[in-house]
């Protein structure tokens, strides 16, 4: 530790030798061409502390909004949809269509908890968000509804933010200025037609789907 601070010392004289002599340093006053090694230090203070301090300032920020998204995500997903377990002939008909899973409260169950393990859950949250808000038109007003499904979901400060295009953002956006029913129908649409084409088939081809088929095909009288 000591010699580390001899280094830094010499190092600091040194500088001020050289701007002394280039006629660079401030002076004391009274005592000109003098160099000010009050000034140089509180100089290299400043530079060696100012990076650290911001770092840890950020990092603290960061994890902050980390723990933060950690727990809303939590606090939506701790609780699916009220449903009984899924027979086997349920199971099979979700292999046929993407609609036909959806319109099943245990396939939609299903499906979201695969969702989770792709970190892609919010499209089904938001879904399940708009199907809500176009059907509840009289128990809370729609603009208040709204506000929460758009910072819930559509704002890009929301962890929980799904993937739509700008002509639909800009569509919301200019919707939210007098909000209706309909307000978020095209991004649901939107969301719909992704989970469709994008997380659907892996969910076919996934070891959960296959794994609870084998399961109650086991189960079944039939086997």
């Amino acid at each position: 530790m000591g010699s580390e601070r001899m280094e830094m010392r010499k190092r600091q004289m040194s500088v001020q030798q050289e701007s002394a002599a280039g006629g660079t340093a401030p002076a004391q006053q009274g005592q000109p061409g003098q160099a000010n090694p009050r000034g140089s230090n509180a100089y290299f203070l400043h530079v060696a502390c100012r990076p650290c301090s911001s770092l840890i300032i950020r990092n603290e920020d960061r994890d902050e909004r980390n723990r933060k998204a950690s727990y809303d995500v939590k606090e939506e997903t701790s609780d699916c949809e009220d449903c009984p377990k899924p027979t086997l002939e349920e199971v099979r008909t979700w292999g046929q269509s993407f609609d036909k899973l959806m319109c099943c409260p245990a396939g939609r169950n299903a499906f979201r908890q695969f969702l989770r393990t792709e970190f892609s859950e919010e499209n089904m949250l938001f879904w399940l968000a708009c199907e809500e808000f176009s059907k509840d038109a009289n128990k809370t007003p729609v603009e208040e509804r709204a506000r929460v499904i758009y910072e819930d979901y559509i704002s890009i400060l929301s962890p929980k933010e799904v993937s739509l295009d700008s002509r639909v953002r800009e569509s919301i956006n200019r919707n939210m200025q007098e909000p209706n029913l309909q307000t978020f129908e095209d991004a649901q649409l939107q969301i719909y037609t992704l989970m469709q084409r994008d997380s659907y088939p892996r969910y076919m081809n996934s070891a959960a789907y296959k794994n609870l088929l084998n399961t109650l095909s086991e189960q079944s009288p039939e086997s």
